[in-house]
């Protein structure tokens, strides 16, 4: 669990309730959860961070305590975009180090795209599900099934479901406690609200391909990091690699896709030695070094 926290609530522009935890003092790190996580799965990351850092996580739009929209026309990537831009005005952060897994590594790279000025760097990690344009219209009627799938068998059900999953084996190979709590908080989750997460965003949001003019001009430091046991994530990597300005890509061995609580001890030092450099210059230097 997350210790020594402050919890708030922000009311987005289109009066959506979120549920914020922030904790520690100094330059802002906020962490975005994964479609089958929630702002509790960072507890590894507030643990070492807090300590240098403040750390902000919020639940995303769909997962309780945060509102729950009826409405699909609430759930978009521009939308989830725009949570992190305004969570981070709400809690007065003039500029953040954004860390997204997944579907908050997507988010966070259309947080840069829409709301540059607010971004000093980027992790995205295991980032590219769906994202080919050959894939788009096979992976976009999947989420839709899923979505009703889950809606048919129940939250607790599907979050089993979820956990005996490809991309969750790795994380119960290596800590089966961690993989237990990853399932239990999983299933406390609003199963209409990730049908409408699922239906609403991941089925709808653009190919990595399609945004690659936007993603050439951004200039923020950007480190991705992926599983090597990741497959659907490691060609979208290195189109990413090719495309973003100042981007460095890390491989992570035998690491699926939840490598903040797969591996938490060197996932939390490879970010924190990207944001170290980012910070004293030392990231600048090094890219100066060989442009």
């Amino acid at each position: 669990m997350i210790s020594s926290v402050d919890r708030h609530t922000i009311t987005t522009s289109d009066g959506v309730t979120l549920a914020v935890s922030s904790a520690g003092d100094g330059d802002a790190i906020a962490f975005v959860h994964e479609f089958s996580g929630d702002l509790r799965s960072w507890a590894p990351q507030f643990a070492d961070f807090q300590a240098g850092y403040r750390c902000i996580a919020f639940n995303a739009r769909g997962y309780p305590p945060s509102d729950v929209p009826t409405s699909l026309s609430a759930y978009s990537q521009e939308r989830a975009a725009d949570d992190v831009a305004e969570t981070l005005r709400a809690l007065g952060v003039g500029k953040a180090h954004l860390v997204g897994l997944s579907m908050g590594g997507f988010a966070v790279l259309h947080t840069a795209i829409r709301h540059p000025a607010l971004v000093a760097s980027l992790v995205v990690a295991g980032c590219g599900y769906g994202a080919k344009p050959s894939e788009q219209d096979a992976y976009h009627a999947a989420m839709n099934r899923e979505a009703g799938h889950a809606e048919e068998i129940g939250m607790r059900a599907y979050a089993e479901e979820m956990g005996a999953a490809r991309y969750a084996k790795l994380l119960r190979a290596k800590d089966e406690r961690a993989w237990k709590l990853f399932v239990d908080e999983l299933a406390e989750h609003s199963v209409g609200g990730m049908a409408r997460t699922l239906r609403g965003v991941l089925a709808r949001r653009p190919s990595l391909w399609h945004l690659e003019e936007q993603l050439s001009k951004m200039s923020c430091p950007v480190l991705l990091v992926v599983g090597d046991e990741d497959t659907p994530c490691l060609e979208p990597n290195l189109f990413l690699k090719s495309v973003l300005p100042d981007c460095a890509l890390c491989v992570m061995p035998r690491t699926g896709h939840l490598p903040n609580l797969e591996e938490p001890a060197r996932f939390n030092a490879i970010i924190g030695r990207f944001i170290a450099s980012v910070t004293d210059g030392g990231w600048e230097r090094v890219r100066k070094s060989f442009t």
